[in-house]
């Protein structure tokens, strides 16, 4: 019979001196969120190559990726969550280091990220870059809340349920829901359930079929799961959904036409 999980364990892996620099410290979150992007460029290496596309745009695409999660997932916190205080503050901003991404920031600067680098570029449409970004992006999902729960962030509500989670870095003594988990486990799913269409059709793929699926079930998932986590700001408290729903429900919307407008198409 599964029990309570006493979770204790810290955010850093390790640390060292460096001279001059002083102590570095490598952190399980930093690990992971390179590791999603290191994963996610040998599936489309593998990807770009089964379709006969030019693999090494892979490395252009990375870069893109890079570059626009971290900037969309970064002023999505700041405009989104606290937007009185970082608009008072701009240079605050900047530290990246102190915390605080969004995955609709982040969802935002992908959009706009994939459609500057398929400018342009023969065979490669927007909607079908888009449909094979958004395999690895499942599966970069699942790394990022392993490193929220590392980081005893983004937590769930009190709950008495048999696998609860204890966080007792955060100095508690009763279980939550692992919300973390929950949604890793999500996304490892819809990874598996985009790469096997992919997989099954590959060129053929109806362009804005797995752009749609993604869209539609990771963000209905995410109004779910908001139900069972604590709100990250406290003006949150006073509204009926919080900013995570808020924010999900317009991009359920834009997948569920996205996806209809795949099946009309021969």
């Amino acid at each position: 019979m599964l029990s309570e999980i006493i979770w204790n364990v810290g955010p850093d892996i390790f640390s060292f001196d460096i001279p001059v620099l002083g102590t570095l410290t490598i952190r399980w979150y930093g690990l992971l969120f390179a590791s999603a992007f290191l994963v996610g460029q040998v599936i489309m290496f593998r990807i770009f190559k089964a379709e006969g596309k030019p693999e090494s745009d892979v490395e252009a695409i990375t870069l893109y990726m890079i570059i626009a999660t971290l900037l969309g997932a970064r002023l999505g916190h700041c405009l989104f969550y606290q937007p009185d205080y970082y608009l008072s503050h701009p240079l605050e901003i900047l530290k990246v280091w102190e915390g605080g991404l969004a995955s609709h920031g982040a969802t935002i600067g992908i959009l706009l990220g994939i459609y500057l680098y398929s400018r342009g570029r023969v065979g490669q449409s927007y909607l079908w870059v888009l449909d094979r970004i958004v395999i690895v992006v499942a599966l970069g999902g699942a790394f990022i809340r392993m490193g929220n729960l590392f980081n005893s962030e983004i937590i769930g509500k009190p709950t008495d349920v048999a696998w609860g989670f204890v966080f007792t870095k955060l100095g508690e003594d009763f279980a939550r829901h692992p919300a973390q988990l929950y949604e890793a486990i999500s996304c490892v799913l819809l990874f598996l359930l985009l790469y096997g269409l992919w997989n099954k059709t590959k060129e053929k793929t109806p362009e804005g079929r797995l752009f749609g699926i993604f869209v539609v079930v990771l963000f209905t998932l995410r109004i779910v799961y908001e139900f069972f986590k604590e709100n990250q700001v406290e003006f949150e408290n006073s509204l009926a959904l919080n900013m995570g729903q808020i924010l999900s429900i317009p991009m359920v919307l834009v997948g569920v036409v996205v996806l209809l407008m795949s099946f009309k198409k021969k």
